[in-house]
């Protein structure tokens, strides 16, 4: 398997594409303060100076620390990767979600939900991170920015001339996005 790598806009987070679906759930992050029994995740955890890991279905995005190199990280992520899938294994996560809980939105809710999904979502998974909506109270939007996007130089501006600005042109009710 060819595992390409791709730079995001956070200098500390790169994005791994097998080029196939590698979970089955809408997206996950994961610490090093996780209790992990997922072998391929607990492995490049461990990996000095990564941080975290956010896995999309077709993509995982790796943060490291600062003080860490690439050149030092990469190349174990692609083999760990690579072996993982050499056993056999299809998908990285793979869990039922029959038993999700459906929340009752707002209608206000649901439309915010709808524009991040349909609109911002893409723009952030295509740099190897995501954007959850978290509440909506008082005309303030709180969402939860996860992968790439966690701790990015350029979140602040994206989440407020972007996000900010594309939510209040849909909804004028909309005062203000934070992230939590």
């Amino acid at each position: 398997m060819f595992i390409q790598t791709q730079k995001t806009p956070n200098p500390n987070s790169l994005k791994f594409l097998p080029g196939r679906k590698i979970s089955n759930i809408d997206s996950v992050e994961f610490s090093k303060k996780d209790d992990l029994n997922n072998i391929l995740i607990k492995s490049i955890l461990e990996i000095n100076g990564v941080e975290s890991l956010f896995l999309g279905s077709d993509f995982l995005s790796v943060n490291k620390d600062q003080n860490t190199n690439w050149e030092d990280i990469k190349h174990i992520v692609i083999s760990l990767m690579n072996e993982f899938f050499e056993e056999g294994n299809e998908l990285i996560v793979d869990k039922n979600l029959s038993n999700e809980i459906i929340k009752n939105y707002k209608d206000i809710e649901k439309k915010i939900i709808h524009i991040l999904e349909s609109k911002v979502k893409p723009a952030v998974a295509n740099d190897g991170g995501d954007i959850k909506f978290l509440n909506y109270k008082d005309g303030v939007v709180k969402v939860k920015l996860q992968g790439s996007c966690s701790g990015c130089p350029s979140s602040t501006i994206t989440l407020k001339r972007g996000v900010q600005n594309l939510l209040q042109h849909y909804i004028p009710e909309i005062k203000q996005v934070e992230a939590d």
